[in-house]
């Protein structure tokens, strides 16, 4: 391999690393977390550039912040509807409130390198609007898809519970962080 592709891949990886430091003060996973999750896709004989490696760490802390999102928000649905037997419409509501709002501070703490050029009420609307609306996504695929077409209901919201995955991780990326 000739020298410019060596400085090329050097400054590249200089560039992650730099980017790694930057972000792994506040981010969940440490540098150690990172570093491991790459090897591993390397050992997988996955070719990605710096930029990748980023993406793909960015998306597992994203499934994590959303896994913690959605054991919350079926305890407190649990525990609302079981113990303190409120109707499970509003328990509902309450527990994705807290659900969301969780996902919000986890998201802009661990996930995305969050944008300094809208205001946090503003980031917080918006984050809210896109929650709603992956929501309605949900409930109209399972509607759509269960109640019309007749398919499995637990294949249907696995179904949707991806494509509102995407949606959010896409839209959060896209409203959240700097450009």
């Amino acid at each position: 391999m000739s020298n410019k592709f060596k400085t090329k891949d050097s400054k590249q990886q200089k560039k992650a690393n730099k980017n790694i430091k930057k972000s792994s003060d506040k981010k969940p996973l440490n540098k150690e977390d990172m570093d491991t999750i790459k090897s591993t896709l390397k050992s997988m004989n996955m070719k990605l550039s710096p930029s990748q490696e980023d993406l793909v760490v960015q998306i597992f802390k994203f499934i994590v912040v959303g896994g913690i999102a959605t054991v919350i928000d079926w305890t407190i649905y649990f525990i609302l509807y079981h113990f303190v037997k409120i109707d499970p419409l509003i328990g509902n509501i309450l527990a994705f409130a807290v659900a969301v709002t969780y996902n919000y501070w986890a998201s802009c703490k661990y996930v995305f390198n969050v944008t300094k050029d809208k205001s946090k009420l503003r980031l917080f609307i918006e984050f809210i609007i896109f929650a709603v609306i992956g929501l309605g996504i949900n409930e109209l695929l399972i509607f759509a898809l269960y109640k019309k077409l007749g398919w499995n209901a637990m294949l249907v919201k696995i179904l949707a519970t991806i494509i509102v995955m995407i949606f959010n991780f896409v839209t959060r990326k896209k409203f959240l962080e700097k450009k």
